[in-house]
């Protein structure tokens, strides 16, 4: 997969519009939704309090994110199932390797299901030991008002419009940036068949030998 030089939103934040044609969507939302009957969305909840997420989530990869009462962590298997999460599809991971050349093969994909109305807080991507790796976002189906800003909370954002096919990736000064989705725009896409939006979250969770990534001090 070749992919044409990213915009440079920021130091250490890359846009890649429209990377992906509606064929190559296809195909991805195929490979995601079939690998997810192994291990179907759930609404995962917020640590001590039990409140539910307003997004769906499954992960697929040698670990899976989750949150509940516990805390969030990374662990091997599917705390609804025990069984282990689905592995990662080719295509995804080609899709990363085209991206992150130089970057070891991501642990976790997790995939966030957006339905109308659904929202995400900002936060920080800090539960990965290898902060060192960027994260990769692919977007799929609605539009997407995504809000990033810096590694504090009160520091400045930007808001970017993410459409289907669009990836986005942070790293080096950005890898800690506060981050979120304000909503999605309902009917902006037909690419799922009930509506709603898949955010694709590629990320290394444990350090890993690799060459130094090379958009890393942009």
């Amino acid at each position: 997969m070749q992919l044409s030089r990213p915009l440079v939103i920021a130091p250490g934040i890359w846009l890649w519009p429209q990377a992906l044609d509606r064929t190559q969507q296809k195909e991805l939302l195929h490979d995601v939704l079939s690998a997810a009957q192994h291990a179907p969305f759930l609404r995962p909840t917020m640590p001590r309090s039990g409140k539910p997420f307003s997004v769906e989530q499954t992960n697929l990869g040698s670990l899976g994110w989750v949150s509940d009462r516990s805390g969030y962590r990374y662990q091997k298997s599917n705390p609804a199932s025990g069984a282990q999460w689905p592995a990662i599809p080719a295509r995804l991971l080609a899709v990363w390797q085209a991206a992150l050349p130089d970057a070891p093969d991501p642990q976790c994909c997790l995939v966030n299901f957006y339905r109308a109305g659904a929202r995400m807080g900002l936060h920080q991507d800090r539960d990965e030991a290898a902060t060192d790796v960027p994260v990769l976002s692919v977007s799929l189906g609605d539009d997407a008002l995504f809000r990033i800003g810096g590694t504090t909370r009160t520091a400045p954002t930007r808001s970017l419009k993410l459409r289907s096919g669009d990836m986005l990736a942070f790293g080096g000064i950005a890898r800690l940036a506060f981050h979120g989705v304000d909503r999605i725009v309902p009917g902006t896409s037909d690419l799922l068949e009930a509506g709603g939006r898949l955010n694709l979250t590629l990320r290394r969770v444990t350090h890993g030998a690799h060459k130094k990534d090379a958009r890393s001090g942009d």
